[in-house]
């Protein structure tokens, strides 16, 4: 789904970046049988969840005032 982002805003194109190193960590983890690697891929997430609720929060300030409130990055054309 990163792939379908990269015409979109540029908080969104790093929730969904985040995300797939997320995903991409606790795989590895999991497959590899490497717990240490667990903690890293919880930080990640918690960076993931956190833009994502900046992101969120800015779509909405953004709308409801209509002017920049919160910068979520330009879409591109």
């Amino acid at each position: 789904m990163f792939v379908g982002t990269l015409k979109s805003a540029r908080v969104l194109q790093f929730v969904f970046a985040s995300l797939t190193v997320l995903f991409a960590l606790l795989a590895v983890a999991h497959l590899m049988q490497l717990p240490a690697l667990v903690p890293y891929a919880g930080w990640v997430g918690i960076i993931c969840a956190a833009s994502a609720c900046y992101l969120a929060m800015g779509e909405v300030l953004n709308e409801t005032f209509d002017r920049t409130i919160l910068p979520i990055g330009a879409k591109l054309a």
